[in-house]
């Protein structure tokens, strides 16, 4: 799997017009005239619907397959008028319709949150198979964490929406991420709206040294879950060999194997090695 993959980040079929609509005065370019969206941007929400649909869909899938849930908790949002001012005011662009639809592409945005890093890359590799869901852009910042430290999976999708009852395609920015990773960029979120992005060199520091502690975290948590799984597995195989020969199996070892076994399926994929590490 690429590190960085991009195939385009070109606005989508209609996309420019939902968010003219959205944004823009009738016959006008400029963005949020009055501070705000001129109408809301259905687009994008549909848009997020249709994903997180999707999502659950899989997440069910995998939870009856499987007797869990991979997935700890999904969120989505679309991003606020004065955050896309902001963004375009730190790249050096014009609030107007096409600087903003060529280059910011996270108006509507999905995180998605995992307790095991690896399950973050099988879903990334489901998403890549569904027939409605076209992958533009990875960022992988979890093999190649950013100089601060910061580590999450970027997607950027193609979604299938609808503007004034005709379909259009929009796009979705989808961060995926652990817990920890999570954790992490909460408190550095936190750090750079209160120095207004300018964070302090020993705080930076301490930041970076808090990710290298969160990495730790993922990396023994990820080792016990597999460790837990194999003597899981080893356990169903003696207890299957002592059931086939005869031998008496007491109440302790009798355990709901359709469970077990549903769960070691999947782990010879889960277990695969996806060099996540830098």
């Amino acid at each position: 799997m690429n590190r960085m993959t991009e195939l385009s980040s070109a606005p989508q079929e209609g996309e420019r017009e939902a968010l003219k609509q959205a944004a823009c005065r009738s016959g006008e370019e400029l963005l949020f005239p009055s501070g705000g969206w001129v109408r809301s941007p259905e687009a994008y929400h549909n848009a997020l619907r249709l994903l997180r649909t999707e999502i659950e869909l899989i997440r069910k899938e995998w939870k009856s397959a499987e007797g869990f849930s991979p997935i700890e908790h999904i969120k989505t949002r679309i991003k606020e008028p004065s955050s896309i001012l902001d963004k375009l005011s730190r790249l050096g662009l014009e609030a107007r319709l096409d600087e903003t639809a060529e280059h910011i592409h996270d108006i509507a945005g999905m995180r998605i949150v995992f307790p095991f890093v690896t399950d973050i890359y099988l879903l990334l590799e489901r998403i890549g198979r569904h027939s409605e869901l076209r992958i533009l852009q990875i960022k992988d910042y979890i093999m190649n964490p950013k100089p601060n430290g910061y580590r999450s999976l970027h997607v950027l999708l193609s979604v299938p929406s609808e503007l004034d009852g005709r379909p259009c395609r929009v796009r979705v920015e989808l961060q995926m991420r652990t817990l920890a990773m999570d954790f992490w960029a909460s408190l550095d979120h936190i750090l750079l709206y209160k120095y207004d992005r300018k964070v302090p060199e020993h705080l930076q520091a301490e930041l970076a040294s808090a990710a290298g502690a969160a990495g730790e975290l993922d990396r023994k948590m990820l080792s016990l879950r597999s460790e837990v799984l194999s003597l899981s597995e080893e356990e169903d195989k003696q207890l299957a060999e002592r059931t086939k020969s005869g031998s008496p199996v007491s109440e302790t070892a009798e355990r709901p194997a359709s469970v077990h076994h549903s769960i070691v399926r999947s782990e010879s994929e889960r277990r695969t090695d996806y060099r996540h590490e830098p």
